[in-house]
């Protein structure tokens, strides 16, 4: 995109914002619902509401699905799935602002796995995000001894896996439309939890309204109306801006985490969670918008 209209990429960052500020409260959404319901019945639900409103609101692109659009979605959805179940379930056992930034790693991991796929190696901003990403994972998750809790473990798979997913649906959009693309993922992604549900855990016997909001939220507002939001928006504004705005996801959630569910961060956890996040903008950015600043302070 070689111009934008200054008003429209105004509004555009603006949304780019309440996308990060949705995503970033949908950890603490997950911690509340797993008070009464399990990981994969948070899923099931979580993506069946969120397929159903796809569905009727892009019925007229989905009647074009192929057979290739089938195979396409369900290959994307399964990374998508196993991903959130890495996730859901590693926040049992760790903290929501812990998790916020842990897997915000997924955007330094992508350039690698697309090294392995495609033969391109990483520049120099990659190779330095890694490194302070590496030094932020370790201050953040080893507290007082050697040893990582597992749900940081589970925690950085879903970053690996989610990594999967970006580089996946990269491949297919290029034949795929995106939008029956996501549909047909998150379809694939219910199903699957549906069946995990039912083999693996138990039905939630009671619910409180505290739980059934949560859900409501992750469906409809972190899953429905922030992909929306992301997908118009990117639109009208440049690719640099979209990728710093929404790294804030992880600052975001943990911003919420220490408000609503009280969680502590230690001196190191903070640095760590700084050194994560610094990570995440040299990736995403390689800190081309501090050279369009730089340029507009020279006119």
């Amino acid at each position: 995109m070689e111009r934008v209209d200054k008003k429209k990429s105004l509004y555009a960052d603006m949304s780019m914002f309440l996308v990060a500020i949705l995503w970033g409260g949908g950890f603490v959404a997950v911690k509340d619902a797993l008070d009464n319901i399990t990981p994969m019945y948070i899923m099931a639900a979580r993506f069946g509401i969120s397929f159903i409103l796809m569905l009727i609101i892009f019925w007229k692109r989905i009647k074009k699905t192929n057979k290739q659009d089938i195979i396409a979605g369900t290959v994307v959805g399964i990374f998508l799935f196993t991903a959130f179940s890495a996730q859901t379930i590693g926040l049992q056992y760790t903290t929501a602002g812990k998790q916020a930034f842990l897997t915000g790693t997924n955007v330094v991991i992508v350039p690698f796995l697309v090294w392995i796929l495609h033969k391109k190696s990483p520049d120099r901003y990659t190779v330095i995000a890694a490194f302070l990403s590496l030094i932020g994972i370790g201050l953040l998750t080893v507290q007082g001894s050697l040893s990582v809790n597992v749900g940081d473990l589970l925690t950085l798979l879903c970053a690996l896996l989610f990594a999967a997913h970006i580089v996946s649906v990269g491949y297919y959009t290029e034949k795929t439309d995106p939008f029956i693309l996501a549909t047909i993922q998150l379809g694939a992604a219910a199903v699957f939890s549906v069946i995990s549900a039912l083999i693996f855990e138990s039905a939630p016997t009671s619910l409180n309204l505290g739980s059934v909001w949560a859900v409501c939220y992750l469906g409809i507002f972190s899953t429905m109306v922030a992909f929306l939001i992301q997908n118009v928006a990117q639109k009208y504004t440049y690719s640099t801006h979209a990728a710093v705005i929404l790294c804030t996801e992880s600052v975001f959630g943990s911003i919420f985490a220490v408000i609503f569910l009280g969680d502590r961060f230690t001196v190191e956890m903070i640095l760590g969670c700084l050194l994560i996040f610094a990570a995440i903008l040299t990736s995403e950015t390689k800190w081309k918008f501090l050279r369009r600043i730089d340029n507009i302070t020279l006119k």
